[in-house]
């Protein structure tokens, strides 16, 4: 057994698409529109397999995103190195995205950096 994919609601879903493509090389479907609910969603494929479903409709309600609460606490993207962890955790401080932890080396071994990403959710970056 396999996840198939992990599912979003955004409230901006043109931003979220772009900042999946543009910092994790997700490739977008053409998008899903139900005109009756007014609902929308992009799939987003990433090169090892994985998809991501994200999705927008005017009925969001966008409580606070605090870092500890119960629920799915982040996205975690591998991206190969160490090096890597570094560059793109600087890339995305230097865009305006906030540092929730810099790069370190976590206690069960982990090279990893924390940022708050698109609409406060925040995206571990690991080796």
């Amino acid at each position: 057994m396999k996840i198939d994919h992990i599912a979003m609601y955004v409230n901006n879903l043109e931003a979220a698409r772009d900042f999946f493509i543009k910092y994790f090389g997700a490739v977008s479907d053409d998008g899903y529109h139900n005109p009756t609910t007014n609902f929308r969603s992009y799939f987003l494929s990433f090169s090892d397999g994985a998809r991501l479903e994200i999705m927008t409709r005017p009925e969001l309600d966008d409580t606070v995103k605090t870092p500890f609460r119960t629920g799915y606490a982040h996205i975690a993207f591998s991206v190969g190195s160490a090096v890597r962890v570094d560059e793109l955790t600087r890339e995305l401080n230097a865009d305006g995205y906030e540092i929730e932890s810099a790069p370190r080396r976590t206690g069960d071994g982990y090279y990893e950096s924390c940022i708050v990403g698109l609409e406060r959710n925040l995206i571990e970056i690991t080796v």
